[in-house]
């Protein structure tokens, strides 16, 4: 058998996916360039700075370009994060696999030692994982074990402001090797693990915690440092740093009249989850206090057990458009948009208990439900079929009336002659709901949906729904000219709505997208129950570890790849080339690192970048354990620069921190993409041509097995 890779000097596919991730360059890191998307058709714009919505807008013909918007897409539908990673990785080893191939490596060894390599990585990185368990409990209870917690300062991310502190397990700081402290170069009080700092905030904070019409201020003052506990006091008014205590914002929740505003948030940052939402939020203020707000008013329903309860069910999006950025808040209750013809019935709603009814499926003639199966050999035959439709229109209505409902929420499409006819009658109806929202009023209301409303009976139907036109953070009720935005109420209800407001249009999809990205990735670190070291730690120790790897002698490789393969044929060749593959899979790290300290302006060029981290390639390998020094200066703020901006008279600073499903399934599925494309291109010949091919001049560009 005869094997060839017919474009082994010009591979399309991985020229493809190479082109089409470079357009997303920008996009890496927490500081993002964004991108305007012209539609040629309209000559509208969108701002986008999310992977999935470039790829989107690009004209993806080739198959490359298809199956890279298939692998987004896959990543974005389990994670809603960890795209831009995945579009800049498949650009990276795309280059780094053609150079291979420039270097004449067979197909099968780049496949062999690049995925063995990034298996390695996901190992090896397992000990920069957080867990969050232990985290958010003594956050929220304030008490310190100096025997099983160290403390260590955090870093800053320089659009941020409040301060924050982590606790981590005694064991992290050298999971698998002990920490030669003589041999690193920094030998201040930075290489303590059991520095304690106290925030000299604490006055200023503690003032936000207290419950509206508390004013007094006996917190603690100044800070203790110790070599082997924390002498912190604790803070005796602040319900999150002593005894939970009910607030004014869980009072809020139940009060129609109730709206959190994004902008006076700051009660939440002490809180185990609104820390561990900041640091996830990768700078983006408006997302990380709009997702505070809801994260308290979630804990405050727990009656702040300091459980990381946070349920993202419970959480839906409206957008605005016409009003400053500023009057974005959380509000309780179903926010949304209707037109002004159902305005004017809301006005009469208002202060009102209403009875609500709960369709599963759309409000239409012709609507049949899932697995339904028509009648055979059955012919409707009518008179007048013009009848027929006003006929439905007056027994739906009739139906709506004899149960004196006076709103109706649809999770699909509404005809629009029964929507008309029931405006003349005062009755609501909105079509287009979640089903998490039909859940949460369900459950809030006491109704039943039903998929027909020939279904109908008095126990399906809920009481006590409120309705009212939304009104801004200074009382004025909008109205935003075509659409009017209205808010759904029910005392007790769990459902919470993100009002994004903007007075630019090509904004608005940019900010749902931020929104939506900080929840899911506060989502899955409770899922996980555990972090990622942030800032490109995680990828750092990838990249030492992968080239310590290939400058391991040629022999022990070979012995590894001999009892990995169980193939001796194949091993021979794959440990030959083993060096220059591992170090192409380590190009494709060095790249992500350079362009992600490039994007946050911590170094003015690729080549500085690349500088700055073979520097602490260099310092991690005479420290003698990479994963200790890494995380060492990660606590310092000093890893690839993120201490150059620490916050103004105070020496600490907040770092950012990243999920670890999403993070190392967007790696496997970058390199699965890249290798799937470099093999698609190999032709097998077998049979009797065989013997011609050895035979002929073009016998050079086989590979004989």
């Amino acid at each position: 058998m005869a094997f060839r890779d017919v474009n082994a000097r010009r591979h399309i596919g991985l020229q493809q996916l190479s082109s089409l991730a470079l357009a997303g360059r920008t996009l890496l890191g927490p500081v993002k360039s964004c991108k305007f998307i012209v539609d040629e058709s309209t000559n509208q714009s969108t701002l986008i700075c999310s992977a999935v919505r470039l790829i989107e807008s690009l004209d993806l013909t080739s198959a490359a370009g298809q199956l890279l918007n298939e692998t987004i897409q896959a990543q974005t539908k389990e994670f809603r994060t960890g795209m831009s990673t995945l579009l800049f990785l498949v650009g990276a080893w795309s280059n780094a696999v053609l150079e291979c191939l420039q270097q004449n490596v067979p197909v099968s060894a780049v496949v062999t030692v690049m995925s063995e390599g990034l298996n390695s990585c996901c190992e090896r990185v397992q000990c920069l994982q957080i867990s969050i368990h232990d985290v958010n409990k003594e956050l929220c209870s304030g008490s310190v074990r100096p025997k099983a917690f160290k403390t260590c300062q955090i870093g800053h991310d320089s659009l941020l402001n409040p301060q924050i502190f982590f606790y981590f397990p005694k064991d992290f700081s050298a999971p698998e090797e002990a920490i030669p402290i003589n041999s690193c170069s920094h030998q201040d009080d930075g290489c303590n693990f059991n520095k304690c700092l106290v925030s000299p905030l604490a006055n200023e904070i503690a003032s936000l915690f207290k419950p509206s019409g508390d004013r007094s201020t006996s917190v603690t003052s100044g800070s203790g440092v110790s070599t082997s506990s924390c002498n912190r006091q604790k803070l005796t008014h602040s319900r999150y740093f002593s005894i939970p205590e009910k607030s004014h914002i869980s009072s809020q929740q139940g009060n129609f009249q109730g709206s959190f505003s994004g902008q006076s948030s700051d009660a939440c940052e002490c809180s185990g989850l609104g820390q561990l939402a900041m640091s996830l939020s990768h700078g983006n203020q408006t997302s990380m206090k709009l997702l505070q707000s809801i994260v308290v008013c979630q804990q405050e329903r727990a009656e702040c057990s300091g459980s990381s309860q946070f349920n993202i069910a419970e959480i839906v999006t409206c957008c605005l458009l016409g009003l400053p950025e500023s009057y974005s808040c959380v509000a309780s209750g179903f926010v949304t948009l209707v037109s002004p013809e159902q305005a004017t019935v809301i006005k009469d709603f208002e202060g009102k208990p209403l009875q609500i009814l709960l369709m599963d499926g759309d409000l239409m003639e012709q609507y049949r439900h899932l697995g339904f199966n028509r009648p055979c050999n059955v012919r409707t035959i009518l008179d007048h079929p013009s009848q027929a439709g006003d006929l439905w229109l007056t027994s739906m209505l009739d139906i709506l009336i004899s149960f004196e409902v006076n709103l109706v929420l649809v999770k699909g499409n509404v005809c629009k002659n029964l929507m008309a006819r029931c405006i003349s009658n005062s009755i609501l109806v909105i079509g287009s709901v979640t089903r998490d929202v039909l859940c949460a009023f369900g459950q809030a209301s006491s109704a039943q949906p039903v998929t027909y409303l020939t279904q109908l009976n008095a126990s399906c139907v809920g009481s006590r729904a409120q309705v009212e036109l939304w009104k801004a953070r200074d009382g004025r009720a909008m109205d935003l000219g075509e659409l009017v935005p209205v808010r759904i109420n029910v005392q007790g209800i769990h459902l919470f709505t993100a009002v994004l407001t903007t007075p630019v249009a090509s904004k608005l999809q940019l900010i749902e997208d931020q929104f939506w990205t900080s929840v899911y990735r506060l989502h899955h670190a409770l899922n996980d129950e555990k972090v990622f070291l942030g800032g490109g730690a995680v990828e750092l120790l990838c990249l030492s570890h992968i080239q310590t790897l290939a400058e391991q002698p040629l022999q022990a490789a070979n012995k590894n790849a001999v009892k990995e393969l169980q193939r001796p044929w194949l091993a021979a060749s794959v440990a030959e080339y083993r060096p220059v593959v591992l170090q192409a899979l380590a190009s494709g790290w060095k790249q992500y690192l350079s362009v992600l300290m490039c994007n946050t302006a911590k170094a003015a060029s690729e080549l500085e970048a690349c500088t700055s981290v073979e520097h602490h390639l260099r310092k991690a390998a005479d420290c003698g354990s990479p994963s200790a020094y890494i995380f060492q200066e990660f606590r310092r703020g000093n890893l690839l620069g993120g201490g150059s901006d620490l916050l103004a008279n105070h020496g600490e600073v907040l770092k950012i921190y990243d999920n670890v499903t999403a993070k190392t399934e967007a790696w496997r599925r970058a390199l699965d993409l890249v290798l799937l494309v470099l093999q698609t291109d190999a032709e097998i010949i077998t049979g009797p041509k065989k013997k011609q091919l050895l035979n002929s001049k073009a016998s050079s560009e086989f590979m004989f097995l």
